[in-house]
């Protein structure tokens, strides 16, 4: 399957399961949307998370399966992803903020295409490895 793929099972519509997830930005958001779309041998993530407290945050950027760092628009430092396709159902990408790796996720899509996991390993405050999970379910 090419990463390019209009079928690859990531792309779609993901809506975050905060019951199932145990992600780091517990109780910040009320709803967090993401959708990933095709774009030219890559992928294009569009993130929108609605706060506790109303506003909303939108997040985007463009990324091919090369290992390259990408920059994400809609944050106020340098982020950048780097994409790296795994199997057919799952890719990884290394985040780095001002040019440092801050953490590394693992995306996977199940087998029957309704659920999207991301593990994402980084270290806390005190330097010890964290792995939290968000889980997304296709809408």
């Amino acid at each position: 399957m090419l990463v390019s793929d209009p079928q690859a099972p990531w792309f779609g519509t993901w809506k975050l399961n905060q019951d199932k997830s145990t992600s780091s930005s517990d109780g910040r958001y009320k709803r967090v949307t993401s959708r990933i779309e095709p774009w030219e041998d890559g992928l294009k993530v569009v993130y929108d998370m609605v706060g506790v407290r109303g506003g909303i945050t939108h997040m985007e950027w463009l990324g091919r399966f090369d290992g390259k760092d990408y920059p994400v628009q809609g944050v106020d430092y340098v982020l950048t992803n780097a994409y790296s396709r795994i199997d057919d159902h799952s890719y990884r990408i290394v985040l780095k903020v001002d040019g440092n790796i801050a953490a590394t996720a693992t995306v996977t899509v199940s087998p029957d295409g309704k659920t999207l996991t991301s593990l994402t390993t980084q270290k806390d405050s005190r330097q010890q490895t964290v792995t939290t999970s968000s889980i997304y379910e296709r809408q």
